[in-house]
């Protein structure tokens, strides 16, 4: 197959999902805002899950490789200790079905649970999608939001 069919098949694709998260982040589970934990108090724990498929556009490879990059460059205290863990969930493979299950994953996302009091506080945050193309604001944001689930305003 030529290469310039290859690319714009690939691209395409890309294009695809990113369109179905743009779709989807107007749903109710969806969240802009990881603000608050539904009890009001700081996490004892954050897990950022990042779902993606086999195969990732820049994007979504972006989305998680900034995910991870703003928790140990801005936390690293808290990555060290197990406070905020990140976890890379390929939602295509069999053995992940539990985990995509949980957090009602259908494509490439980031989610965030904070969890407090031994419950889980899962919401998935579109806005790193608009913020992708710009490192910087993205990790100014992601940090900001894991902030205040800890209580660090």
């Amino acid at each position: 197959m030529n290469k310039k069919i290859v690319i714009g098949i690939a691209v395409g694709i890309g294009i695809l999902a990113l369109l179905a998260i743009v779709s989807y982040a107007g749903s109710p589970k969806s969240s802009d805002s990881t603000a608050n934990t539904s009890s009001g108090q700081p996490a004892e724990k954050i897990e950022v899950v990042h779902f993606h498929g086999t195969q990732q556009c820049w994007s979504c490879v972006h989305v998680g490789e900034y995910a991870l990059k703003t928790i140990k460059e801005r936390f690293p205290e808290e990555y060290e200790n197990g406070t905020i863990v990140f976890i890379d969930v390929n939602g295509e493979l069999p053995t992940n079905k539990d985990i995509v299950t949980k957090y009602k994953a259908r494509s490439s996302s980031l989610f965030v649970n904070a969890i407090t009091a031994g419950n889980d506080n899962i919401h998935e945050d579109a806005t790193v999608w608009r913020l992708v193309s710009n490192e910087q604001q993205f990790m100014d944001y992601f940090e900001a939001e894991l902030k205040k689930l800890l209580g660090k305003r």
